[in-house]
């Protein structure tokens, strides 16, 4: 039998080549749907012909769960018994409140500052631990060349701003007797917003690049931006992006607010159990395989970047080594660290594509002066009200 696996997953394919040849009776088909990876998953289930098995991310599982996307397999005994083998709030996500396994974890984003430790050491800046030494940094670096910016603000990003405020302990939804409480601008994210504000109207980020864009890249092999921050994930984009600064890149914590050591997540995956799927105690061994054999976590590590959810993966030899790419740097080591720091109680909300579109609208029109990126969280917070009243979810704000 065969089972259809889509993904967005750079060299997938290498890693289930691996399981076909030691699976001759449940042989698995891989497709990379990158290119449109929830348009082509919500038109297949429309069209009645989703495949097995499918990526989605944490933040479209409440979504998906809402137009009955996915099978519960927890009649497979495996499926149940694994939820001691992944980080607890992964698990936690992708079973819905405890109920059901709906989705495997697969992986998670665990962020930390990338940054140029060759400029960092030419302009005297020392590694910053706290956002208000990177602010002073930014200040610094923009004195010492007005064509160097510490990092850029990519205003169509909502899920790398979400990953501030989720450091931040700014939760954006919570879930109580049956309703869905929404306080997407609060006192928390407003400090996160601020910042962010402050940042941008004084000039000392960029904010015509885009996230992982041939520009960014461009800018960066000009010596134009400094560090970044994103995700465990990332490490092999810039690898990939900018062979020629190898050995100039590091990695260190996430700044942090004030004396709170919290980090935060941007992204991480799962590999759901699609509707219509009639093959699940064969999609629950492949599932499992996929995301807690060490050879397959290794391979989808140095393929593909992937930080994986399983316990057992964040201790394994290929994650505890020096990246040559940085330097001989054991990078994994800080992305580690972070992913202890996370708070595990964050929550996304079941309209959260919709509430990010606009978010990105709102925040592109402050970059541009109107209105400010707090603005564009009060946006976000009436549209994630508007939109689940809009479905008939029961929903209420502060």
């Amino acid at each position: 039998m065969t089972l259809q696996y889509w993904n967005t997953v750079p060299g997938m394919d290498q890693v289930v080549a691996l399981w076909n040849k030691q699976n001759p009776k449940i042989q698995v088909q891989v497709k990379n749907i990158s290119n449109d990876a929830y348009g082509t998953i919500s038109n297949a289930l429309k069209a009645g012909n989703a495949p097995e098995l499918a990526q989605v991310g944490y933040d479209e599982l409440s979504n998906y769960r809402l137009q009955n996307a996915f099978v519960d397999a927890s009649s497979c005994s495996a499926a149940v018994a694994a939820k001691s083998d992944f980080v607890s709030w992964t698990w936690s996500q992708a079973t819905f409140g405890g109920q059901g396994v709906y989705a495997i974890p697969q992986d998670t984003g665990p962020e930390a500052l990338y940054y140029r430790a060759d400029l960092f050491q030419k302009y005297g800046i020392a590694v910053p631990k706290t956002w208000d030494e990177y602010y002073a940094d930014a200040k610094k670096l923009k004195a010492a060349d007005p064509n160097l910016d510490i990092t850029y603000f990519d205003p169509n990003n909502a899920e790398a701003f979400n990953g501030y405020l989720w450091q931040n302990n700014a939760e954006m939804y919570s879930y109580t007797n049956n309703k869905w409480n929404v306080t997407v601008q609060s006192p928390k994210s407003k400090q996160v917003a601020d910042y962010w504000q402050k940042m941008i109207s004084e000039g000392l980020v960029r904010t015509d690049l885009a996230s992982f864009s041939t520009p960014l890249y461009a800018s960066m092999e000009k010596d134009q931006v400094a560090s970044f921050v994103s995700a465990a994930w990332a490490y092999s984009i810039v690898r990939d992006n900018l062979p020629d600064q190898s050995g100039k890149w590091a990695v260190a914590p996430m700044p942090t607010w004030g004396s709170s050591a919290a980090s935060g997540d941007w992204g991480g995956s799962t590999v759901a159990f699609m509707k219509g799927n009639k093959h699940l105690y064969e999609s629950v061994k492949f599932n499992l395989w996929l995301n807690t054999n060490p050879e397959a976590l290794a391979m989808e590590n140095k393929l593909g970047g992937l930080y994986p959810a399983s316990k057992a993966g964040l201790n394994m030899p290929a994650l505890q080594q020096g990246v040559p790419y940085f330097g001989g740097q054991k990078i994994f080591d800080v992305f580690k660290a972070s992913s202890s720091k996370i708070d595990t109680n964050f929550t996304w909300g079941p309209t959260q594509k919709t509430v990010n579109l606009s978010l990105q609208d709102a925040l592109a029109k402050a970059v541009n002066g109107n209105g400010t990126v707090y603005d564009a969280l009060g946006t976000a917070q009436a549209t994630a009200i508007k939109s689940m009243k809009d479905q008939s979810i029961p929903v209420s704000s502060k």
